[in-house]
């Protein structure tokens, strides 16, 4: 049996839930609790350069410089507008569709998303997507992001809807490539499905 090091630090960038993997993690080794670091996307290839995390589950494209990534599963774009916003009145949305709306893009956009026709605000790029959504939910304009970061941020005063020809935003795993942490090999099997009685073949 491999022995395992009294902590695992895995980071997570918004809207990733590792929940279900949390949960395998803990029933399987209870004696090496898993500590969560929340991290930007901005920060997530330095998080892991640093050390600061053993794993992390990011939003991709990520450097491969000294790192592992394996991706996860791809993420649908989606619009969020105001709940009052006629775009609401669709099931989906194409870039078409947007033409002429006011398009806010945060400082930690991580689409970075060409929408033909669409307006720039006249005010300074919010901070943050929390931010920008407040912005959007007062009438002012649209916000493009994941769907998982929508659904964490969701507000009874915005809507969003599939942005059905944007470009899919994929999240992977990724870890050190020079590492030789066996919790790090522990987790991978966890989030590749494998059993507690199966080999990392």
């Amino acid at each position: 049996m491999v022995d395992l090091p009294p902590r695992f630090t895995l980071g997570v960038i918004p809207g990733a839930t590792p929940g279900k993997w949390i949960d395998v993690w803990n029933s399987r080794m209870p004696r090496t609790p898993l500590h969560l670091v929340h991290l930007s996307v901005a920060d997530q290839y330095q998080a892991l350069a640093s050390g600061e995390v053993d794993a992390a589950i990011v939003r991709l494209p990520i450097s491969k410089d000294r790192l592992h990534v394996i991706e996860l599963y791809e993420e649908d774009p989606v619009v969020i507008a105001s709940i009052d916003s006629h775009l609401t009145a669709a099931e989906q949305l194409s870039l078409e569709d947007l033409s002429g709306e006011v398009l806010i893009v945060p400082d930690d956009d991580v689409l970075d998303l060409d929408v033909p026709g669409a307006v720039a605000p006249r005010f300074a790029a919010p901070a943050d997507i929390e931010e920008a959504i407040q912005t959007v939910a007062a009438g002012v304009g649209i916000v493009i992001v994941p769907m998982s970061i929508a659904r964490a941020n969701r507000r009874k005063d915005t809507a969003y809807r599939v942005l059905s020809d944007g470009p899919a935003s994929p999240v992977g795993v990724a870890w050190l490539a020079d590492s030789d942490n066996p919790a790090i090999n522990a987790f991978i099997g966890i989030v590749r499905g494998r059993t507690a009685q199966s080999s990392r073949a």
